[in-house]
């Protein structure tokens, strides 16, 4: 069978503008990679395709989870095998894309043992987490140095579940990845490119796309969800997503407007370089520096290397 294409990267880089081109070179369809995206209620500040994107080539696992439902690395992991052989089965051809590192691990290498879970030792954490977040964060870097590079302190679910395994089996995630054994079945075959662009590119697109996903009404969509999720009396752990967070603080009076976008662009950047170290321990068949290039033009490069035999 051919290999799956798979387009990663950090936040803000193109990933679905390029996808999307991509798709309609090859009969594609685009299976979602993203921890935020999965979410309904959320297309704006989670960046997730627009109409016109999503009527002109299917999506898949995008906008489909209540914003309160919690969706672990191993559970997305099979729904994307899942869509991966629908979508086969449909005669098109699965396009993965997205940003989220532990995902990916979970879909080439596997993810934690789902057995080794404890409900007391995971509420401590939790309770530790709301208490003083920095104080487990640091926890994690003195166990785990590497894993400490790639989850970041405002990620309370990863955080929480690595020092969880580590009470658990005194193992470190880290080690937990390296000695994962997955079964075969179960393991995508994917031809990966990994997108990287300029940091001073880079950083201009964060703010730039920043500042018009609070013009399109970012704000509005968080008051949304905060009054959501009071009616339903229940937690949501997509408001942890950066941006939501901080706009979530602007909403209660801990910090003003002025504030506000750059924060998110800061957090937003610290973000796209753990996504980009994470990335760079990964399998990669072709890494792009989008810098200056136009994206349906490398669209057409890439699907014209897909589709040649060397990919088999």
């Amino acid at each position: 069978m051919k290999k799956i294409l798979t387009i990663v990267g950090p936040t803000a880089i193109g990933k679905t503008e390029l996808s999307v081109s991509i798709a309609k070179n090859i009969n594609g369809q685009i299976i979602g990679l993203d921890s935020r995206q999965i979410y309904k209620k959320m297309p704006i500040g989670t960046a997730q395709p627009n109409k016109d994107e999503m009527m002109s080539i299917k999506h898949h696992l995008v906008g489909i989870k209540d914003p309160n439902e919690t969706v672990s690395a191993g559970k997305y992991s099979d729904m994307v095998l899942s869509k991966v052989n629908d979508v086969i089965d449909d005669g098109f051809t699965p396009i993965i894309v997205g940003g989220a590192g532990l995902y990916y691990r979970a879909i080439t290498r596997g993810i934690f043992d789902k057995s080794s879970s404890d409900n007391l030792i995971r509420s401590n954490l939790e309770k530790q987490y709301d208490e003083n977040p920095e104080y487990l964060y640091d926890k994690l870097k003195k166990i785990d140095p590497v894993y400490s590079k790639i989850v970041h302190i405002n990620n309370k679910k990863r955080l929480v579940r690595a020092l969880e395994i580590y009470q658990i089996s005194g193992t470190t995630p880290t080690e937990h990845f390296d000695n994962q054994k997955m079964n075969q079945s179960k393991k995508l075959d994917l031809f990966t490119v990994f997108l990287v662009l300029r940091k001073d590119a880079h950083r201009k697109i964060i703010k730039s796309r920043a500042l018009k996903m609070l013009d399109k009404g970012w704000i509005e969509e968080v008051e949304n969800l905060i009054s959501l999720k009071n009616k339903k009396n229940s937690t949501f752990p997509a408001l942890n997503s950066i941006g939501y967070k901080q706009i979530s603080n602007y909403l209660e009076g801990q910090i003003d407007k002025n504030e506000l976008l750059d924060i998110i662009v800061n957090k937003t950047w610290q973000y796209a370089r753990k996504q980009n170290q994470w990335f760079k321990k990964e399998s990669i068949n072709l890494t792009v520096d989008t810098t200056n290039l136009n994206l349906k033009e490398l669209g057409l490069h890439i699907s014209d290397i897909y589709k040649s035999s060397s990919i088999d």
